[in-house]
């Protein structure tokens, strides 16, 4: 028989492979009409889920390009919300360039913190981003700002309607704006992942010495990573603040930061997809922890996420890794036994 060259044998036609491409096609799909048959209030659900990746998007960016690890993600998250309900209600901007606004700013900021902060690595860059994260709250309720901010009571943002040539209502026009975004999101992620820079950024996370000895600005890449992972967060919180229609200093608490983290890790540490998958893990366990018990709903939580972690040390992605692994080693075992 003649030999199949690997050539031949990568261009093949597999159902694998075809499911493989037409899958996400198939979430799209799935995704555009889902408010269309669903309730209300799943609409809202899966709507605040997208939000919520995107945000973790953002943090898995920062991590997978850069290997450094954020607790201040909430920070850029208010700032994000912030910014569009100021720009909105204050400034009159309409929504479609509030949130882009938002999200500059919110790069802007990412690299004023991350130029410092790329000096740092480890426990130090995790307490100067937790300091990020509880500061935030605070400073968004001092005098000086409170004109602007609400101050603790915080202030209403009002939800855009759709077009009038859009046979929709405000909550599904909200959803597919979210979904626009995240699908944005998420093509820009994988980007700058292949871009010329996001290698640069893979080899500094790997090794920064080699990197700097190829002439990779070390300093220069860190700061655009936390950059480019604010803007993601900051774009996460000015789609919340349309679809929750209220900002407060203290719903941007550093414990939002531990929400966006345990998802990450979740889903698994630098896989994009997993953001979705750790997004439906703080969404819906904290409601699935207080239903078994509500009394004691933060310790049911607390041990799900300890099993989980010790179950699947390396997330969802370790579990696919490993199940495709015992797979391919399964399928060389049988054919090694049929030659």
């Amino acid at each position: 028989m003649n030999a199949i060259s690997p050539q031949a044998n990568r261009l093949a036609v597999t159902p694998k492979r075809l499911w493989r491409q037409a899958f996400p096609w198939v979430i799209v799909a799935c995704a555009l009409l889902l408010p269309l048959v669903s309730k209300t209030f799943v609409t809202f659900q899966v709507t605040m889920l997208m939000i919520y990746a995107i945000a973790i998007i953002g943090l898995n960016v920062l991590t997978a390009t850069s290997g450094q690890f954020s607790l201040g993600q909430s920070a850029f998250f208010a700032v994000g919300a912030y910014s569009t309900g100021i720009a909105m209600e204050l400034l009159g901007i309409p929504y479609a360039l509030a949130i882009p606004l938002a999200g500059l700013l919110s790069f802007c900021i990412g690299c004023l913190f991350g130029l410092p902060a790329s000096r740092l690595m480890g426990v130090y860059l995790a307490i100067a981003t937790f300091a990020l994260a509880f500061a935030t709250p605070q400073l968004l309720k001092i005098k000086p700002l409170q004109p602007w901010t609400g101050g603790s009571v915080g202030f209403s943002v009002s939800r855009p309607n759709a077009p009038t040539w859009i046979p929709v209502n405000s909550d599904q026009w909200l959803y597919y704006v979210v979904l626009a975004a995240t699908l944005v999101a998420y093509v820009c992620a994988v980007g700058l992942i292949r871009s010329r820079s996001g290698r640069a950024m893979l080899a500094l996370r790997d090794n920064p010495t080699a990197a700097s000895s190829m002439g990779i600005r070390v300093a220069r890449y860190r700061m655009l990573s936390f950059g480019v992972s604010a803007l993601f967060t900051g774009v996460a919180g000015g789609l919340g603040a349309l679809v929750v229609q209220f900002v407060a200093p203290d719903t941007y608490s550093f414990w939002l930061s531990v929400a966006i983290l345990v998802g990450m890790v979740v889903g698994g540490v630098g896989w994009l997809p997993g953001a979705f998958i750790g997004a439906a893990f703080v969404l819906y366990v904290p409601n699935v922890a207080e239903e078994i018990s509500k009394g004691l709903s933060g310790a049911v939580y607390g041990a799900i996420l300890v099993g989980l972690v010790f179950v699947l040390p390396r997330g969802v992605k370790g579990l696919l890794d490993l199940v495709e692994k015992r797979r391919s080693g399964g399928m060389s075992d049988v054919g090694s036994s049929t030659r």
